[in-house]
C-alpha cells in the first residue's frame, strides 16, 4: 500500500515499490494561487535532496519546487503543460508534478506525516 509523506516545503510524496509521485500541497497552491506554467523535469534526471526539481509559475510569482529526497525522474506530469490549472483544481491527485525512482529510502524518515504536517501549517 502506498505511503503519503509530507515535507516542511510543501511537497507530498506517496511512495510504492520504491517509487514517488511527487507535487504540492492544497495548502501550498493556494498560497501560489492560479498557476499558469509548470516548468517540468527532464526524465532521467538525478536530483538530490533539496534540488529544484520543477519551476511553478502562479499570477502572483514563480515558485520552486524542491526534490524532497534523493532519486531519479522517471515521468513527468506531460498534462500540466497544457493545463496547469490542475495543481490548483487537484493538487494531490491529477496535479502531481514528477514520478521519481527513490536511491536512498531511509530519507523518508525525516519528512512528516498527514498529522504532523497538518500541525506545521496549522
Amino acid at each position: 500500500m502506498a505511503k503519503i509523506y509530507f515535507t516542511e516545503d510543501h511537497e507530498w510524496l506517496r511512495v510504492e515499490g520504491g517509487v514517488a509521485t511527487v507535487g504540492i500541497t492544497d495548502y501550498a497552491q493556494e498560497q501560489l494561487g492560479d498557476l499558469v506554467f509548470v516548468e517540468l523535469p527532464e526524465i532521467g534526471r538525478k536530483l538530490a535532496k533539496g534540488d529544484t526539481a520543477v519551476v511553478v509559475e502562479s499570477v502572483k510569482a514563480a515558485s520552486d519546487v524542491y526534490a524532497p529526497v534523493d532519486g531519479e525522474i522517471t515521468e513527468a506530469n506531460g498534462s500540466l503543460s497544457a493545463d496547469p490549472s490542475l495543481v490548483n483544481s487537484a493538487a494531490t491527485g491529477d496535479g502531481w508534478l514528477w514520478k521519481m525512482k527513490l536511491s536512498n529510502e531511509g530519507q523518508l524518515d525525516s519528512l512528516m506525516d498527514e498529522a504532523a504536517y497538518k500541525a506545521h501549517i496549522g
